[in-house]
This record gives structure tokens, sequence and C-alpha cells, in this order.
């Protein structure tokens, strides 16, 4: 997916703060999911939460107020209970940040669940 740095995601240098990157894997995750027919809200509605349990980020290059970013979003794993992405977060063909987040699917009273079938079915390997 491509998208824009807005300035309210900058420090006063013009700089994305750190914090921001977390949200565009979310939304990468959010569209990897569109793809395949499903959204978060459906799940939610059904009961399904799935909740970000570990999540790693490798910084190499700023982004910038207003750089056009390609956020590229990988399904690595899906176990029982667990999904696993990988990200690679690009300006053009230089690369700002590598990433892997674990999502664990949780109930309604946030304890462990199996993941639905429909979501199972899903592909290992998929991109956005």
């Amino acid at each position: 997916m491509q998208f824009r740095v807005r300035y309210c995601e900058c420090d006063p240098m013009g700089v994305a703060h750190h914090s921001v990157y977390p949200i565009w894997f979310e939304m990468g995750r959010t569209e990897l999911l569109r793809t395949t027919g499903r959204d978060y809200r459906t799940f939610e509605a059904e009961g399904i939460f799935l909740a970000v349990v570990s999540l790693m980020v490798k910084y190499k290059r700023p982004a910038r107020y207003d750089d056009v970013l390609t956020l590229v979003t990988t399904l690595d794993d899906m176990g029982h209970v667990k999904i696993e992405h990988s990200y690679e977060l690009r300006r053009g063909d230089d690369l700002l940040a590598t990433a892997e987040t674990t999502l664990a699917c949780l109930d309604r009273e946030g304890r462990a669940s199996a993941l639905p079938e429909s979501l199972r079915s899903t592909s290992v390997g998929g991109l956005v």
C-alpha cells in the first residue's frame, strides 16, 4: 500500500515520529485482511479480537513530512491462536524500516481463543 506522511505524524523537524510506524503497520495488516474479503469489524462483531502481543521495529532511515511511502505487509505464519506478520517500509528504493508483529486471537473476555477457520484458510505469504 502507498500513503503520504502527514504533518501531524512528524516532529518539529519534519521527521515522522517513531510512534506512528506501528499505526502504519496496523494499516498494512488491515488492508491485507481486506484483500481476503474479510475485515476486523466483522471479526469483532463475532467476538473475535486480534491483539498485538509482540512488536519489533528496526528503523533504518527517517521518513519525512510529505514523503510517499510504500508498505509491504507479509503474512508469515498462522498458528492455532497466533498470526505473525513482517513489514518493509520504503521511500522509493530506500528501505526505511522493517518490522515484525505477533497477534493473538482473544475472545470477548480477553482469553486466548482459536483463530476462526475463515481466517485460518488465508494463505501464508500474502502481500499488500
